[in-house]
């Protein structure tokens, strides 16, 4: 404004000296000074007339001076009005008559929408929404750039309010004053994955203004409409990256591979224990188990009850949803977990709490007959979970907690039997043992019962040899006794007997010749050659040991 003021001062003032030049003033000197003024009025209108933005800027106006007022309502101008204006200013220079006067310039960044990322436009000036209008209408994503105009946006009937239409990522510039941004992500279906789109808006003609009816098959209510129509789509989105409005279309994510939902923990068992001591005898103990629910587990197991006993059930649920199928389960129920919390399970426990709870069934059955039953949930589970778009691909049991009451006397059984079978074999073990024992003590003992033989043998040769001996010495006695009768026939018995001492004597004293000590004897007579040798012979201790020997033996 002192720009302004300044340049029409110097205007008049140059005008002024032309027009009433002061005597004072030479004609040539008040045309210098008027000129000069003149310049001065110049320099002040130059400088109040051009501006200069930035690259990564964008020139907001908002007019003060010698506009109209804007009208009741609105908030950005168009033309000759004051307020913020529609037209922005790009980068670099621009002159505009008496710009820095009349308007108040203010530069904002450029809007950056990352990759992975999409911008949300929300207009505060445009035309009201229409009744049951939720959003504003959308532009197309080939007319961003025209509704990013705020004066197209303005004069060709955009809508006040949230857009329908996003920015994708890039660079954009366009008038903050009018739309205010907010960066959000962008709708990324991963593999395995589609998208079910329920939309709050109407973007095709024709579309139903009832709820259709629903699936025939299905006694669910799943009310589907034609991409574009308002509600759940018929065709899901498919894996990749789109840019919906989130304020506009509800994106519900299902997975398309196989799920495994299962029951298993939440109870408390009992367990007995059997154990043998040393003497062979069986002992049992119980003790209580608690068994916890693991977190990533559908539900806790079924509690069956057969023939009057809770028999806990796990089990494991293979399920897979068809893409075709996603929008019925999405428009009947909401979500898989809604399917796996409101029908799957109470579903499962109801189906197996039937099968299990008939008068025939048997407790042991839950283990002999398990394909069986497995075979009868699936039939009967099935067609409920494809009411919901969910296909059911297989049911299996997990061993069922028998009670152990059922239990022990077929485990004491079996294992008296073991026992039975184990001594049995410990016997014959014993047995093999002692055999094998005997066997090595005769191997060792074999070198001296061959000894033993042998000496038995050599004693029994002895003893024939004795025998044969004795015979021989009796039949040399009983000669030797003829002989010697035959001489005392001849000699006459006084004399052999004689002779005999002799003989004694003469071998008693080769064995001890001590014993014969002869002294110088003079023997005379005339009687036999015998009475020299006794004369001779007594005189030495021959003759008293002779008489002893004839004593003893007397």
């Amino acid at each position: 404004m002192i720009q302004l003021t300044l340049f029409v001062a110097f205007i008049a003032a140059a005008f002024f000296l032309q027009v009433r030049r002061p005597a004072t003033l030479s004609p040539t000197l008040a045309r210098l000074v008027s000129l000069g003024l003149m310049v001065m009025a110049l320099f002040q209108f130059a400088s109040t007339s051009f501006y200069i933005v930035d690259q990564d800027k964008v020139g907001h106006m908002k007019r003060i001076y010698l506009a109209d007022s804007l009208p009741p309502g609105h908030i950005i101008a168009v033309g000759s009005q004051k307020g913020p204006q529609a037209d922005i200013l790009g980068p670099g220079f621009h002159f505009v008559p008496f710009i820095r006067v009349l308007y108040d310039i203010e530069e904002l960044n450029v809007v950056a929408v990352p990759e992975g990322s999409m911008g949300i436009i929300t207009a505060t000036d445009g035309e009201p929404l229409k009744e049951g209008q939720y959003i504003a209408r959308g532009w197309g994503q080939d007319q961003i750039n025209n509704m990013l105009d705020a004066n197209t946006f303005l004069t060709q009937g955009g809508q006040k309010g949230v857009q329908l239409t996003v920015l994708p990522p890039g660079l954009w510039r366009f008038n903050q004053y009018l739309f205010k941004h907010q960066i959000v992500p962008s709708l990324e279906v991963k593999a395995g994955h589609v998208a079910v789109i329920k939309s709050n808006v109407g973007e095709v003609e024709g579309c139903p203004t009832e709820i259709p009816d629903s699936d025939p098959n299905s006694m669910l209510a799943s009310p589907i409409v034609s991409k574009g129509c308002i509600g759940v789509w018929d065709e899901p989105l498919m894996p990749g990256r789109y840019f919906l409005n989130p304020r506009a279309y509800q994106a519900t994510i299902l997975p398309t591979t196989v799920q495994t939902w299962s029951y298993r923990g939440g109870y408390t068992t009992r367990r007995i224990d059997l154990t043998v001591n040393e003497d062979g005898k069986i002992n049992q103990q119980a003790t209580t188990v608690e068994v916890p629910m693991p977190e990533n587990a559908a539900d806790k197991a079924i509690m069956a009850t057969v023939e009057g006993w809770r028999v806990p059930l796990e089990m494991r649920m293979l399920v897979q949803v068809n893409p075709r199928d996603a929008p019925r389960v999405v428009a009947s129920v909401g979500e898989l977990q809604a399917v796996e919390d409101k029908i799957a399970t109470p579903g499962v426990r109801s189906v197996v709490r039937n099968i299990t709870g008939e008068k025939t069934t048997k407790v042991l059955e839950l283990i002999n007959q398990r394909a069986m039953l497995e075979k009868k949930t699936e039939e009967a589970l099935a067609p409920e979970l494809f009411k919901a778009g969910v296909t059911l691909k297989e049911i299996r049991f997990g061993d069922p907690v028998i009670p152990p009451e059922l239990l022990v006397a077929r485990q004491r059984e079996q294992l008296a039997l073991q026992l039975q079978e184990t001594y049995g074999r410990e016997k014959e073990a014993q047995v093999k043992r002692i055999e094998v024992e005997k066997a090595r003590s005769e191997a060792q003992e074999q070198g001296r019962l061959m000894a033993a033989n042998i000496d038995v043998q050599v004693a029994e040769k002895r003893k024939e040899e004795g025998k044969l001996l004795g015979e021989a010495e009796k039949l040399k006695l009983m000669e030797i006794a003829k002989g010697e009768s035959a001489r005392a026939n001849v000699l006459g018995k006084d004399a052999a007997k004689e002779l005999a001492m002799l003989k004694e004597i003469l071998a008693a004293a080769q064995a001890n010749p001590e014993i014969v000590k002869v002294p110088t004897v003079n023997v005379q007579g005339a009687g036999t050659s015998l009475e020299g040798a006794a004369a001779v012979l007594g005189a030495s201790n021959i003759v008293k040991w002779a008489q002893q020997e004839t004593g003893k033996k007397r």
